[in-house]
C-alpha cells in the first residue's frame, strides 16, 4: 500500500480531565465539537471564545459549567491551554489559531481543514471501560460515523464484565509481567473466536 493510502495516525487517549482544553467560535460546528467532547469524556475542562454563541451551545455549556468569554478570539486566550479547537467560520482567524499554537507548541484542530490538524476527532464507541476509536485519516466522517453505528452493535453490551473480570484475574497472577502477559494471553485468546478452516 502506498504512502496516500495509508493511515499514519499515532491514536491515544487523553485524560482531558488533567487537560485544558480551548474551543474558539460559538456556531453550530463548535456546538458539535463540544457535545462530541462531553459525550465521550463529561469532566472534560474546557473554555469557549466566541463574540457570539448559539443559544443550544450556551446551554450545554451551562449543564457542564464550561467557561464562556464572550470576545473575538486573541492570542493571549491560548495561555495554559493544551487542546486548542477552532471552529469558526472566518478562514482568516482558524489560520491564524493555527499559526498561533504552531509557535507556541499547542495541539490544535482546525474544523473540517486537515492540513491544520495536529488531531482529528474520530468516531468513537464506548462500552463501559472499553472504548474504540476510528479514524478515516481525516478524509471521510461519514465513513467513521457508519463504522461507529456498526461497532455499537456488535460489541456486546456485557463487554464490561469481561474486561472488570479479566482485571480482577489480573490481580491474582503470580510472575513477573511477562509471564501475567503470556498468562492472559493465553486464557483469552478464545476471545476472539476464529474458527481453524478443516482441510
Amino acid at each position: 500500500m502506498n504512502e496516500e493510502g495509508r493511515n499514519n495516525l499515532y491514536p491515544v487517549f487523553f485524560k482531558t480531565e488533567n487537560l485544558e482544553t480551548l474551543i474558539i467560535g460559538g456556531g453550530n460546528v463548535a456546538e458539535e465539537k463540544l457535545t462530541f467532547l462531553l459525550k465521550s469524556s463529561p469532566d472534560s475542562r474546557v473554555t469557549m471564545v466566541s463574540p457570539m454563541y448559539r443559544e443550544a451551545t450556551e446551554a450545554l455549556a451551562q449543564k457542564f459549567g464550561i467557561e464562556m468569554i464572550k470576545k473575538r478570539y486573541h492570542k493571549r486566550f491560548l495561555e495554559g491551554k493544551h487542546i486548542v479547537i477552532a471552529t469558526t467560520d472566518i478562514p482568516e482567524v482558524n489560520l491564524q489559531v493555527y499559526q498561533d499554537c504552531r509557535e507556541q507548541s499547542k495541539l490544535v484542530n482546525v474544523a473540517d481543514n486537515p492540513p491544520y490538524c495536529d488531531f482529528y476527532m474520530g468516531g468513537i464507541v464506548t462500552k463501559g471501560n472499553v472504548k474504540v476509536a476510528i479514524s478515516t485519516n481525516g478524509k471521510s466522517p461519514t465513513t467513521a460515523k457508519r463504522l461507529r453505528q456498526f461497532f455499537e452493535e456488535v460489541i456486546p453490551e456485557n463487554i464490561d464484565d469481561l474486561v472488570n473480570n479479566l482485571n480482577e484475574y489480573r490481580k491474582t497472577i503470580k510472575g513477573d509481567f511477562e509471564e501475567k502477559v503470556e498468562t492472559l494471553n493465553e486464557f483469552t485468546k478464545g476471545l476472539i473466536g476464529k474458527k481453524e478452516v478443516e482441510k
